[in-house]
């Protein structure tokens, strides 16, 4: 059944729409709230991969538009490790009518969503208060389902001199556990992923630098090249051949691999072969040494006039 996303003409009148974006601003957060990817709640699932594909830009153009779309505009958010875009105004834009089946349906979508901060980020710009308590519910409701299991494990405990010990020292740990998940997340990967995490924790690029792994790992899906695993160990390998071992260097090495069109492994070693020989061409046939300028040969010198 084909999807219909209709944009009100005041889209054209909003201050932001008017004042502060460029043509290209505006183009791109036409296709934000049409393209087919869109959902009834203002959340869905997308790679950076196929707004290239389906805009026309370079991955590079669409990460630049992205990153102007959360810091400067302020308008979306987008979750790296679940893929998923959130827009800011999309209840007031959209959600104004409620009823039985629009209701069912924003339930139904509402329960695949898997960062639930998107559902609060997306709640606090619903007017209509039918629909806003409707996406309250949902992620309180799931906070409370994550408070039952915590007092669960207090209620397990026999209250006497030594219970109150164990709680606070659980309580501790529980808290320890909750400060190492935020400094390494823990979401599902692939053999890709796992593969492409050993090599850079084994060959000490940043054990810790859970940000930088995101973002490298975001090259799998954001990307045009056809093995995209191999060409992002490849670029690794390179970055510690010559001890640079930094994010920048590795996505500086991606991206000019992708403005020269080389998608595969197999085409980088090729390209690489075609240099080889041709600066061996060029020093084999490079002239002998040449005489400083300064130099006069005299043809009589040793000879008695």
């Amino acid at each position: 059944m084909a999807k219909y996303r209709m944009v009100r003409t005041e889209f054209w009148k909003n201050p932001i729409v008017l004042e502060e974006m460029t043509p290209e601003d505006k183009y791109f957060y036409l296709y934000l709230l049409t393209n087919p990817h869109t959902t009834q709640i203002g959340i869905y699932r997308i790679t950076k991969k196929q707004m290239a594909f389906d805009l026309g830009y370079s991955i590079e153009s669409v990460h630049s538009l992205m990153e102007r779309f959360e810091e400067h505009h302020q308008l979306i958010r987008y979750n790296l490790e679940t893929r998923e875009l959130a827009i800011k105004n999309w209840g007031r834009e959209n959600l104004q009518k409620g009823g039985k089946p629009v209701m069912d349906c924003i339930l139904s979508e509402l329960k695949e969503v898997e960062d639930d901060s998107l559902i609060r980020y997306v709640s606090e710009f619903i007017h209509k208060q039918e629909i806003r308590s409707l996406y309250e519910a949902f992620y309180q409701q799931k906070g409370n389902v994550e408070n039952e299991k915590s007092s669960r494990l207090v209620d397990c405990d026999e209250f006497d001199d030594t219970s109150l010990s164990r709680y606070t020292t659980r309580g501790q740990k529980e808290k320890q556990k909750e400060n190492e998940k935020q400094q390494h997340p823990i979401y599902p990967m692939n053999d890709d992923m796992k593969e492409i995490i050993a090599c850079w924790d084994a060959n000490g690029f940043g054990f810790t630098n859970v940000n930088a792994k995101q973002q490298l790992l975001a090259w799998l899906d954001d990307s045009r090249f056809l093995q995209p695993k191999e060409m992002i160990l490849k670029a690794m390998n390179i970055a510690c051949a010559n001890n640079k071992r930094k994010l920048n260097y590795i996505v500086g090495i991606l991206k000019n691999w992708e403005n020269e069109s080389l998608l595969t492994v197999e085409e980088v070693n090729s390209e690489d072969e075609k240099k080889k020989q041709s600066k061996l061409s060029i020093e084999s046939h490079s002239p002998g040494r040449a005489i400083p300028r300064e130099f006069e040969l005299d043809l009589s010198a040793g000879e008695d006039g």
